[in-house]
């Protein structure tokens, strides 16, 4: 048998060259520099609002049984309006990407969260 003739000839595929785009490596690390100072900022703020959420609830703790409501109520509140508090101390939040400030709310939260339990606790019974 004769072999047949492609008469489609191939077609030549275009050439894609990648271009990465430029990288501003001052930009990248200033960026990521604030980002550590909120970073910072929220862990403190988390210690501080633990702390609080504890003396609340042994102040109530006579009085009502609803004292560890009221602490929780305040950790969710400051989590709520962390946006509200760190423009008040002068932290640009819209600089920072979605994620980073998404991190830093659970962050601030289990560690607020973290500082209370602790300090319910036997060693440091307030």
């Amino acid at each position: 048998m004769a072999k047949k003739k492609r008469r489609v000839s191939e077609k030549k595929e275009d050439e894609y060259e990648f271009v990465p785009p430029e990288f501003d490596e001052r930009e990248f690390i200033l960026k990521d520099l604030y980002g550590t100072k909120v970073l910072g900022v929220v862990a403190v703020l988390a210690v501080i609002i633990g702390l609080l959420a504890a003396c609340i609830h042994y102040v109530l703790l006579d009085v009502t049984e609803f004292g560890y409501l009221l602490g929780f109520l305040l950790i969710i509140l400051v989590v709520v309006g962390m946006r509200n508090f760190l423009a008040i101390l002068k932290f640009n939040t819209e600089l920072l990407e979605q994620r980073t400030m998404i991190g830093n709310y659970i962050l601030f939260f289990f560690l607020a969260l973290g500082v209370w339990i602790i300090l319910l606790n036997e060693p440091f019974n307030l």
